[in-house]
């Protein structure tokens, strides 16, 4: 083999470098894309099965790229504020369900929802997970396309436990002897219980002062006038409550009567202003999906308009043994192979696997300043070997010309 030969090997192995750098400027804003990098190696005689007199010991036959190989290094997280904008920050990939029904990885996290709520990317591929209860903990092992039920109600919730904290003034004066007379609504509070069809019922809940540490109670429903309930509240020397905790109101709605308990242990007397410290009650109406968070876990968790918060199914992630097997195809998909290893699928945070951010996503961990360096050098190269094809010929051409 001559000079000649050789530099042509040095002049295709410095093109192909230059396509490869190339492709990774030109992807330097590509969503989780991965850097390239071309892999030289030399060639010998004895390597393409050349030996004995007809080999060429000239030190060498040229050049190769044996292979081009990606870089899986973690790109650059930048915020985008969208729910659905999802990073991977550590190792891992997207499981995703192709529209032709095959399976596919990614680690562009740009996801979108399609008409029917399942969570997709611009390429119509479904983002895969596991369903779980309304906690976010697992249910089954299977990978499935997470789906939004977007449409989907959460059914109301009767009221049946309330529970309030109050700190009753202790120098109020006996409502009966007090001039002018105390009024009942003068200590209370109201708000807002369900029935089970998911209607308001207005409720107030008042305390008159009967005598020292003792307070009747009060209630009032749908707006109507206060009336007793029957049962005291009462306080020792010290303010705490030693009767009168646990209680059971009657409440109504145009569809019928229900009774609610109504815990008050926790109530005090105080030398203070009467003051609710906390009250809760356990029923809600219907409600529409308005919102949706995803977690560091994977779990997504949807938001309806009566303050509910359910999980919808959390999102898979998946690794390999060998990342540099798989086989590369479009948009930003791989596809497993022999050499990677078979796909080992579990859950963002758990054993090897990265966490995820929500509203961002993973920037290309292209490195501009170094492929452009790196550019200059294929560059150097790509001409020193056309000098050394361009020496060749004019020393062959003095040979020829040679009398």
């Amino acid at each position: 083999m001559c000079i000649r030969d050789r530099g042509l090997s040095g002049l295709n192995a410095a093109s192909r470098n230059l396509d490869v750098i190339g492709h990774n400027i030109a992807n330097a804003n590509t969503t989780g894309m991965k850097a390239s990098r071309a892999n030289f190696s030399a060639m010998y005689a004895n390597s393409i099965g050349i030996v004995g007199s007809n080999a060429d010991t000239g030190g060498g036959l040229g050049t190769t790229v044996n292979s081009v190989t990606q870089q899986f290094t973690q790109g650059n997280i930048e915020n985008t504020g969208f729910a659905l904008d999802v990073a991977i920050n550590g190792s891992g990939f997207y499981p995703m369900s192709m529209p032709d029904g095959t399976r596919a990885y990614t680690r562009s996290g740009s996801f979108n929802m399609d008409s029917t709520g399942n969570i997709v990317t611009a390429e119509g591929a479904k983002l895969l997970g596991y369903a779980t209860d309304a906690k976010g903990q697992r249910v089954t092992s299977a990978l499935a396309p997470l789906n939004l039920a977007t449409s989907q109600v959460v059914n109301a919730k009767q009221s049946t436990a309330i529970t309030a904290e109050f700190t009753l003034d202790a120098k109020a004066e006996v409502a009966a002897t007090a001039v002018p007379r105390t009024p009942v609504t003068t200590y209370g509070t109201t708000f807002k219980a369900y029935d089970a069809q998911g209607l308001e019922v207005p409720v107030g809940l008042y305390f008159s002062k009967t005598a020292n540490n003792q307070w009747d109670v009060y209630t009032s429903v749908n707006g109507a006038a206060p009336t007793a309930t029957g049962t005291s509240v009462s306080f020792d020397a010290n303010g705490t409550l030693t009767a009168g905790g646990s209680q059971t109101l009657a409440l109504s709605s145009p569809n019928g009567t229900f009774n609610v308990s109504l815990d008050l242990s926790k109530s005090k007397q105080v030398n203070a202003e009467f003051a609710v410290v906390d009250l809760q009650q356990d029923g809600y109406t219907t409600g529409r999906m308005i919102n949706m968070t995803i977690g560091q876990d994977g779990v997504v968790t949807a938001s309806y308009s009566n303050g509910q918060t359910l999980a919808a199914g959390q999102i898979a992630l998946t690794n390999f043994r060998n990342v540099q097997g798989l086989g590369v195809t479009g948009n930003g998909y791989w596809l497993e192979t022999q050499a990677s290893g078979q796909a080992l699928d579990g859950v963002p945070g758990s054993g090897s696997f990265g966490v995820l951010q929500a509203g961002s996503l993973e920037q290309a961990n292209v490195d501009l300043t170094a492929e452009l360096v790196d550019m200059m050098t294929a560059q150097r190269a790509y001409q020193a070997n056309a000098q050394t094809i361009k020496t060749q010929d004019q020393i062959l051409s003095t040979a020829v010309n040679l009398r």
